[in-house]
């Protein structure tokens, strides 16, 4: 998948479907939406998240990303308005039959939301890095990240035990659900899964070309998640991506 990545004046001066990603990692939040663009088959502009671009954080109205942007609406950071978007504008294949809405979007909050896997792995992260330890962003990252993630002593250690439960939650559904997490087909559960595995197991390096020591620090897991992962949610992302999504992935 190769994306045309465009300056923040030229997505502005655009008047279709617009995003603001994270760049350089396979970042779940941002991932998951490109997916259910693709899905959707929904053309669009992409932009990097730059934190250095004022102008690009005033339209935006925050520094952080997925940011989507349709038209001359609000532009949106929230998962499920993003995904209700998505929806809006193509209505088929539906990714959010209304008979599941409200448990589809339930399961994806608990990957997405504060406090969700993906907010309390990256809380694991930044304690090991603010630590030194194995497993850990750089230090200066890891500062700035736990300024954005209200980042202190008693979260961080929390952070793991935390993520893993989720992690076994997030299993167990799957286990009974069979092939999809809802119903015979894809939904958006599916697409966000698939992307949230990135936090703890990346696609091999042909299909998600990332920086070794960004690498190092989401490949490191415990033996406890490695089963947990094994078990079925790892057989589900490498299905997911290879009947609905595009590889390799464009960071």
């Amino acid at each position: 998948m190769v994306l045309n990545y465009v300056t923040t004046e030229k997505a502005q001066a655009a008047t279709g479907l617009r995003m603001i990603v994270v760049g350089g990692v396979p970042s779940p939040w941002s991932e998951a939406a490109k997916g259910i663009f693709h899905v959707k088959r929904l053309p669009w502009l992409p932009v990097y998240l730059d934190h250095q671009d004022r102008a690009q954080t005033i339209w935006a109205q925050t520094d952080s990303a997925p940011v989507v942007f349709w038209k001359d609406e609000v532009p949106l950071s929230e998962t499920a308005d993003i995904v209700a978007l998505a929806q809006r504008i193509a209505p088929e294949p539906d990714l959010l039959p209304a008979s599941m809405a409200p448990d589809i979007l339930a399961f994806i909050d608990l990957l997405t939301a504060p406090n969700g896997l993906g907010w309390q792995r990256r809380l694991q992260q930044i304690h090991a890095g603010m630590r030194g330890q194995e497993g850990g962003f750089h230090p200066k990252i890891a500062d700035y990240l736990g300024k954005k993630c209200g980042y202190d002593t008693e979260a961080g250690e929390m952070a793991a035990g935390r993520a893993d439960g989720i992690l076994k939650r997030v299993s167990s559904k799957l286990a009974e659900s069979g092939d999809f997490l809802f119903g015979n087909t894809l939904t958006a559960a599916d697409i966000y899964c698939a992307a949230f595995m990135a936090l703890f197991a990346p696609l091999p390096e042909e299909l998600c070309a990332m920086r070794p020591s960004t690498r190092r620090v989401f490949e490191h897991i415990s033996d406890p998640v490695r089963d947990t992962l094994s078990a079925g949610l790892l057989l589900h992302r490498d299905r997911i991506y290879r009947d609905f999504l595009e590889t390799p992935l464009s960071l």
